[in-house]
């Protein structure tokens, strides 16, 4: 390609309805992450509360410490699978998850893909939200005890602490790079502060760790277990489908390689560890299983304890919820329509829509939580993944080209912008999946929503892509 071909290639990609510069792949001078960056990025995202509650839900739910350190570290080797092949496609071309969905969906149908994932995210937006909320009310309380009798104490710190999301995100992202280094070490503090309280008031680790579990025999462990797992899947299934938002800024695959599997299944597992050992103590030391960090911080004696740990899960969740969970769904918003959507107007979008997902009732329980809310939306992000990951390792063998990514009619245009056959897939697959909470005699494929999501849509993406091309063969006369 001649240098004015190529420009006038490039003038007709930036004039493109489906490109702006949020979107664009990652320029050879962005693209400096190394093996710690990758590493820092989990530490720092693996270490909040919502790890440390996903842990403590499990012994809510009935396990002991052993089986429930087993069921996070487990889980966690199992996502960082899909998490690094999502990986390899972002480090190489240096393309945003929602760019790299028009290869298997198409330019258009790469939408549906994305404002899945960006849903679950203004679902998680909400979540941290709402603990956010909950400690400020928490910590009204703790100053002014009449806080207590107010009834829309809880509210009302929720949208307060939404205010304040929203606040930095209308600022700009870079706004919280301030606190990137802090939420990690800061909440890490915190479980350690709750992990010497437990070991004091329970009388030591013997008596921490002798809660036993509450099945009594393996089938009905089994039945506990396998939507436990699947859900620590689908914990981070969301991420595992957007990673290529982060690779993009890798130096080289190596290096992204090595960084997240050194840190995620490592940091999840000793921070979730703090969680499973503390709800265990909080059963030797009330009778009951107290899985909110917040709620069991209220309990302390020391204004000033109760004071210094609600202040600092405030700040991380605030850097944690910015980070994770509205950098990726701004982007997925922003695809919707790149030249009128900006990465700003999407974070706004995902706060508001985190109003709409009502967090306080996806907490309800551990439940809801583990059953309803990480089970049930694992059901459509499987198939997602199983797409994406056949298209780009098997259908592609790998290969892209980049500037169809963001033309009209090119090689990703597929019918009108849709890839119809991974539309089909991603519906067999989360149906499949679904169709466990309609019949109890087949519940166990909700009980396993990731997995079966992803391989039904798997197979049946690859059968009609394979069905595609001998037809088009066919009719070429080949």
């Amino acid at each position: 390609m001649t240098t004015s071909e190529s420009a006038a290639l490039r003038s007709r990609i930036e004039s493109s309805p489906l490109y702006n510069h949020d979107l664009a792949p990652a320029s050879a001078e962005k693209r400096h992450w190394g093996t710690y960056n990758f590493a820092a990025l989990w530490i720092s995202m693996s270490v909040n509360i919502l790890t440390y509650m996903l842990a403590a839900s499990l012994i809510q739910g009935g396990m002991d410490w052993k089986q429930a350190v087993a069921t996070i570290f487990i889980g966690n080797v199992i996502v960082l699978a899909p998490m690094l092949l999502n990986s390899h496609p972002g480090a190489k071309y240096g393309v945003p998850f929602p760019v790299l969905a028009r290869s298997s969906f198409g330019v258009l149908g790469a939408n549906v893909a994305a404002v899945l994932r960006a849903l679950v995210a203004c679902g998680w937006f909400g979540i941290q939200a709402w603990i956010g909320g909950e400690a400020i009310s928490t910590l009204l309380a703790t100053l002014i005890p009449s806080w207590k009798n107010f009834s829309y104490g809880a509210a009302l710190c929720f949208f307060l602490f939404w205010l304040i999301n929203l606040a930095v995100v209308l600022k700009g992202i870079e706004y919280i790079r301030i606190l990137q280094g802090i939420s990690a070490p800061v909440l890490l503090g915190v479980g350690l502060l709750l992990l010497g309280w437990a070991y004091h008031a329970a009388g030591g680790f013997g008596p921490m760790l002798s809660v036993p579990s509450k099945f009594t025999s393996f089938p009905e462990f089994l039945k506990f277990l396998i939507p436990a797992l699947n859900g620590t899947v689908g914990f981070w299934a969301t991420v595992s489908l957007n990673i290529p938002d982060f690779t993009r800024f890798a130096r080289n695959q190596r290096e992204q390689v090595i960084g997240q599997a050194l840190a995620l299944p490592t940091t999840m597992t000793l921070y979730a560890f703090v969680g499973i050992v503390v709800t265990s103590a909080t059963v030797v030391i009330y009778g009951t299983a107290i899985w909110d960090p917040v709620q069991l911080l209220s309990r302390f004696h020391s204004p000033i304890a109760v004071v210094i740990s609600l202040v600092a899960i405030v700040l991380a969740t605030l850097n944690v919820n910015i980070g994770a969970n509205v950098v990726s769904p701004a982007n997925d918003f922003s695809n919707l329509w790149p030249q009128k959507i900006s990465f700003r107007t999407g974070g706004i979008i995902t706060c508001f829509m985190g109003v709409a997902m009502m967090p306080w009732k996806l907490l309800a329980n551990y439940r809801t939580f583990i059953l309803g809310w990480l089970g049930g939306y694992a059901a459509f992000l499987g198939p997602v993944a199983g797409i994406m990951i056949c298209d780009y390792f098997v259908i592609r063998r790998r290969v892209l080209r980049v500037d169809d990514l963001y033309l009209r009619g090119g090689l990703y245009e597929y019918s009108r912008g849709f890839n119809w056959s991974a539309v089909i897939a991603l519906g067999l697959g989360a149906g499949t999946a679904l169709a466990g909470l309609v019949s109890p005699s087949i519940h166990a494929l909700y009980d396993y929503s990731w997995f079966v999501g992803f391989a039904v849509s798997f197979v049946t993406y690859y059968a009609l892509m394979r069905f595609q091309k001998d037809s088009a063969l066919a009719v070429q006369g080949v």
